[in-house]
């Protein structure tokens, strides 16, 4: 009787082991689980934050400036997306630009924007209103009108002009000067600008990056 009760008691002591190991087995399944969709549910969104940044973004095409005196004084950005971007959004995007001695961040500003360029690229629109620290807008080519003052926003074949006052950012842009930057948008792909301005400006208008 006494070694049935003593094996009775082993037996359970067993039994409550083995549950137990069960419960924490089920408890560690559950957390694994548990990280496994949350590192899945991050993948997946990093996935398509870098398909974003990789698919779509910016591109400079050419820069033409305008000679005042013996300075550039303007800068014209022709700007459109990359093939097969999304929409850009143009008043989240800004501009870095050097000219080698100093460094400015211009951003969007809607008091200066046009939808044609009637009176020409460097007489559309009123400079003066731009500071070192703010760009404009011209519309060249916006087939489905996305691209509007309070939403300047952009899509495949639109073609906009970022003006640009030089005097204000740079004091003027003389002859042999190196300039470069970029046009960065909120997501994705940033449009680059890089030239070398030439020795000598023989007429008013000049185009500085093809």
């Amino acid at each position: 009787m006494l070694l049935f009760e003593k094996n009775a008691a082993v037996g359970i002591g067993s039994l409550i082991i083995f549950i137990a190991m069960i419960l924490v087995a089920g408890i560690a399944a559950s957390v694994i689980i548990q990280t496994m969709n949350s590192l899945e549910q991050q993948a997946l969104q990093t996935g398509q934050e870098t398909l974003r940044d990789v698919s779509g973004g910016l591109r400079v095409t050419h820069v033409s400036g305008y000679k005042s005196g013996s300075t550039i004084d303007q800068l014209a950005i022709f700007l459109r997306t990359t093939a097969g971007s999304y929409d850009m959004d143009l008043s989240e995007a800004f501009i870095s630009l050097s000219d080698s001695n100093a460094k400015l961040i211009l951003n969007y500003t809607s008091s200066s924007f046009s939808d044609n360029v009637s009176s020409g690229l460097f007489g559309t629109l009123d400079s003066s209103i731009l500071t070192a620290s703010n760009y404009g807008i011209m519309k060249i080519r916006d087939i489905d009108s996305s691209c509007t003052s309070v939403n300047p926003v952009i899509n495949d074949d639109d073609l906009v002009v970022l003006l640009v006052n030089t005097t204000k950012c740079f004091s003027g842009i003389s002859t042999r000067t190196k300039v470069f930057g970029s046009v960065i948008p909120e997501q994705g792909l940033s449009g680059v600008l890089s030239f070398t301005t030439p020795s000598a400006y023989v007429d008013t208008i000049i185009e500085l990056q093809n």
